[in-house]
């Protein structure tokens, strides 16, 4: 089981934009190791009570918060990652833990049995969770992401574009998935995370670029236009 907790900002930024910053980090920061040419793929299954009240919590604001999803970067992974996130002021708790790909099959048909298989606390805090508060699998959000790290204060900077998503099929290892967009091609989403305090060599390269600071959710996004239409 892994466990980190720091800061996490959000921007918008335009494609210009994008492309100015990634040629100043390529200078001075570490590539991550699975970039290649255009970056590398993003998956995430999303759970979400029968009430939707991780969605709507985060539409409100509320300031204590979490959401719970299972992430694979390509289908054919023999292994997925389950994630709860946790917003606890300025800071953000993320612990995973890897699964078993028949187990995480599982997990997405709303089988959370599964978890009791795993020593790990974590594994049975999120079935008592998601049985609780009867979670089900909600949406998969899928994206494109290019990431720089510094090892300094555990820095890691990212760029998220083509944001799709599907409401329909929630086989998180399918290469067939009928998704749709949920953002705007011409924008990125900016992503800066660090430990403490940000490095003020990396904060000026930062402030190169025009950005506005958002508060956004993949998830969210992925849900907003069913779940308004739902709640009008």
């Amino acid at each position: 089981m892994n466990e980190v907790a720091r800061q996490e900002k959000k921007y918008l930024i335009g494609t210009i934009e994008s492309y100015k910053l990634k040629n100043y980090l390529e200078k001075f920061l570490i590539s991550d190791k699975h970039n290649g040419t255009n970056g590398y793929i993003v998956r995430s299954l999303y759970f979400d009570t029968i009430y939707e009240r991780d969605f709507k919590e985060k539409e409100d604001g509320v300031e204590i918060r979490k959401k719970i999803r299972l992430r694979v970067y390509n289908p054919d992974d023999d292994f997925a990652i389950l994630e709860m996130k946790q917003k606890q002021g300025a800071y953000q708790l993320k612990r995973s833990l890897a699964l078993k790909r028949q187990d995480a099959e599982k997990l997405c048909k709303g089988n959370y049995e599964i978890l009791l298989k795993y020593k790990e606390d974590f594994a049975k805090e999120c079935y008592g969770i998601m049985k609780m508060y009867c979670y089900m699998p909600k949406a998969i959000v899928q994206y494109n992401r290019k990431a720089f790290v510094a090892k300094e204060n555990n820095i890691r900077i990212t760029f998220d574009t083509n944001i799709i998503a599907t409401e329909s099929c929630f086989d998180i290892f399918s290469k067939n998935l009928n998704m749709y967009p949920v953002f705007s091609k011409d924008n990125t989403i900016l992503e800066v995370k660090y430990n403490g305090f940000l490095l003020s060599y990396i904060k000026n390269m930062l402030d190169k670029v025009a950005k506005s600071e958002v508060s956004v959710s993949k998830y969210c996004l992925a849900r907003t236009v069913t779940l308004n239409y739902l709640y009008l």
